[in-house]
């Protein structure tokens, strides 16, 4: 497949992307905190797909592929993640260890796209999996914060998002908020099916009977910047320049997310958190501009191909 080089508007709207994203986790915070998470990644996908679904054209894309696209992302990444962040894991933290997509992201487009893996992209990733590394074992999870059935639900996310993307790289051309309209009408059922099964009616009807302005301003945040504008332009991005190579900006929100955590919520960030950041900056520079920066991506011997 073509890919077209990364510019300097490229890197601002991969920034404003993970500013929105990384914030995100704050508004998941409050969110959940006051109706069930299944209920409310059933509100935030019913209201991304009604009603712009009447006034948005659908995506020229297979709907098998658009429906893959929409559970990837709705059931896959948020019923889990959701559903992780009620149950106790740290805002800052979920922002960081979700990363594992960008790593999962390279490695499902090289099995099932094709797409090549240079060395300066395995290095872009070791450097950046160390900060990753220094985050998740540095923090909060000695304290026992997160257990390992939380850090097992957030992986399962991070994978659903990774397929998500590859996905979308199948899709060249594709509308970008079509696709993210459109795959939204496939997630509301699922997502409401398992909302009744493990959280019940009861608290379902308790909740929404109580719905606040906060709950309520933290769903329009979820569906119109975070889904809609976030997803929108994240989609557009991976199907111009590839997702082996847009997934490791997301590599970033992890440092939005933890200043947030830390501003909003009052989750620590300390020196170590400050280390891992530079590290996966570092491990983001590599990975993107290596070529250029030390010659790594210059010859094909460095090179992985899927088999």
């Amino acid at each position: 497949m073509n890919e077209t080089r990364i510019g300097a508007g490229t890197v601002a709207l991969s920034l404003l992307i993970a500013a929105i994203w990384g914030f995100n986790f704050v508004v998941i915070k409050v969110g959940v905190s006051s109706v069930p998470p299944l209920a409310l990644a059933t509100l935030r996908f019913f209201f991304s797909a009604i009603p712009a679904v009447f006034f948005v054209k659908r995506p020229k894309a297979p709907l098998g592929k658009i429906a893959a696209y929409g559970l990837f992302l709705g059931v896959g990444e948020f019923g889990f993640l959701f559903t992780a962040i009620k149950l106790g894991a740290p805002a800052g933290l979920s922002s960081i260890l979700l990363q594992a997509q960008a790593f999962l992201t390279a490695l499902l487009a090289a099995a099932f796209l094709g797409e090549r893996l240079r060395a300066q992209n395995l290095v872009g990733m070791a450097v950046a999996a160390l900060g990753l590394a220094f985050f998740a074992f540095g923090a909060e999870i000695g304290s026992g914060a997160l257990n390992p059935l939380l850090v097992a639900m957030i992986v399962l996310a991070a994978l659903g998002w990774a397929a998500a993307n590859v996905v979308v790289r199948n899709m060249p051309g594709t509308d970008a908020l079509g696709l993210m309209v459109w795959s939204s009408l496939f997630s509301p059922l699922p997502l409401a099916a398992l909302s009744l099964a493990f959280e019940g009616p009861g608290r379902i009807g308790a909740a929404f009977a109580e719905l606040s302005l906060l709950t309520l301003g933290a769903l329009a945040y979820l569906v119109v910047l975070s889904t809609l504008v976030g997803y929108g332009l994240w989609n557009t991005l991976i199907m111009r320049h590839g997702a082996g190579k847009i997934a490791p900006f997301s590599l970033l929100v992890p440092i939005f997310g933890l200043l947030a955590a830390s501003l909003v919520l009052h989750e620590p960030f300390r020196g170590l958190d400050a280390a891992a950041a530079a590290l996966i900056l570092a491990g983001l520079l590599v990975h993107v501009f290596g070529g250029k920066l030390g010659g790594l991506g210059g010859q094909k011997k460095g090179e992985v191909r899927s088999a």
